[in-house]
């Protein structure tokens, strides 16, 4: 079993009691209630400058412990007073050290002091009780990682999304994964240029993929980019958007470092 097959079966389990319908009033009903923060599309239409998705990630597989002790309000604080466009809160605990409640309180205080910069809430999506909870905390977009599930799957998580209305960054690898994705007439795709098979990350993934996305798609490079020289590599191949998360969490000038990216 690869690694990717290997989270998915543990998140399955570990959804398993919490599974149930859930009916289209129940996302409407959320999607009703005021939420300030752009949409993540709006975030991220910077046609001028290379745009950051700031993600807060205490451990990953590949990188071991990155931040465990860190505070995810206080890393919120951090990026958007660097002026991130948008953020990524990893919501797995078992292998990103991530939780809801790190969810709900980056959304609490970007609304407390009326920033406007929306989240997205990355983790291994399957059923809709997970885009509810997700609308519920205030994200504005939620992560489908095309390879990991089954064409009904992406149907019925798309479906919640939008009465949920909220954002999809569909995330790919390959180019069998990007035809897949098109299909669902995706807005923001992500290219990830770490396979989650084996962990390993190479950023000519995404030099081969995103000049195959059409530029009326939002196209966002994941994974690998440390510093300017990578954020480089993805602007330069179309990239309107890079989501990084370790760079960033060791960072010891956060603004500084968002601010070379910016300069894209």
């Amino acid at each position: 079993m690869d690694k990717l097959e290997e989270i998915m079966a543990s998140k399955r389990q570990a959804l398993a009691n919490r599974l149930r319908p859930i009916r289209p009033q129940e996302f409407e009903q959320v999607a009703q209630s005021e939420n300030p923060s752009l949409s993540f599309i709006d975030a991220l239409a910077n046609p001028d400058r290379l745009s950051v998705i700031a993600e807060i990630k205490r451990k990953s597989p590949s990188a071991g412990s990155i931040a465990p002790k860190i505070d995810a309000e206080e890393q919120a604080r951090t990026y958007v007073n660097s002026n991130a466009d948008a953020l990524s809160v990893l919501t797995d605990s078992d292998y990103f050290g991530g939780s809801l409640t790190d969810l709900w309180n980056v959304v609490d205080f970007l609304h407390q002091h009326k920033r406007k910069t929306p989240c997205l809430r990355k983790d291994f999506m399957i059923h809709p009780v997970q885009v509810l909870e997700a609308a519920e905390a205030g994200a504005r977009c939620i992560l489908i990682i095309v390879r990991a599930l089954k064409e009904d799957e992406i149907k019925s998580l798309r479906e919640s999304a939008h009465y949920a209305n909220m954002d999809i960054l569909y995330e790919i690898h390959d180019e069998y994964e990007l035809e897949k994705a098109l299909q669902f007439e995706p807005k923001i795709i992500g290219v990830n240029n770490r396979d989650l098979s084996i962990f390993k990350t190479d950023l000519s993934i995404s030099e081969k993929l995103i000049p195959m996305i059409s530029d009326s798609i939002i196209r966002v490079s994941e994974s690998g980019i440390f510093n300017l020289e990578d954020a480089s590599r993805a602007r330069d191949c179309g990239a309107d958007a890079i989501l990084v998360g370790e760079a960033l969490m060791r960072s010891d000038d956060t603004e500084a470092l968002i601010q070379d990216f910016h300069s894209l």
